[in-house]
């Protein structure tokens, strides 16, 4: 299986991008392959413009935009690798939501309002928060969360099943980063497993 990771953050020694790196490790302990859309390091300019909703296939910025819909289209399951900003995703993951995950490419909604154009594949999103689960939960956050990206984003490109992990108290003890660092490496060792859940 090969697995895709999408990664935001522009620190390259952050917490996101460990989170990252333990992910993939655990997928090749699983014997997958991992590729990683690094999107600050490789500069994907998330600015969503009118030659994204006319796509000229000529024009330059379209070639950034299928090199990245090939990446999806090669990959057997895909992981986002984010902080909870401002209860939402980062505005560098909005945009390339934005512009890769492209009308008629990944869905049109005319022709069937619940299908994707893309073949299902698991997907899972690691998300570091500085919160505590608790407070998550108590205050209705993560339903909240999983109702807009579920329900919302990632319910229309085909991303089934959907997962999502929150990496709660990720501004925590040494002790805390490496237990959900732990729990980086288990999901990306148990991705084929997700697929059967």
């Amino acid at each position: 299986m090969h697995v895709l990771t999408i990664l935001d953050h522009p620190n390259p020694n952050s917490f996101s991008a460990a989170v990252a790196q333990r992910f993939m490790a655990g997928a090749k302990t699983a014997g997958h392959t991992t590729e990683c859309a690094d999107l600050h390091a490789e500069g994907f300019d998330p600015v969503w413009r009118q030659s994204d909703i006319t796509p000229d296939p000529d024009h330059p910025a379209q070639a950034a935009l299928h090199r990245e819909q090939n990446r999806i289209t090669r990959a057997d399951a895909l992981c986002f690798v984010f902080p909870l900003y401002w209860w939402g995703m980062p505005a560098m993951t909005k945009g390339w939501m934005d512009r890769v995950f492209q009308w008629d490419w990944a869905y049109n909604q005319l022709s069937d309002p619940n299908a994707s154009l893309l073949k299902p594949r698991p997907t899972v999103l690691l998300v570091p928060a500085g919160s505590r689960s608790d407070e998550l939960e108590t205050k209705g956050y993560r339903s909240a969360l999983e109702t807009i990206w579920f329900k919302g984003t990632f319910g229309y490109f085909g991303c089934t099943p959907r997962k999502l992990e929150l990496l709660c108290g990720a501004k925590g003890s040494d002790d805390r980063r490496q237990t959900l660092l732990a729990t980086s490496f288990r999901t990306g060792k148990n991705i084929g497993k997700f697929i059967q859940d």
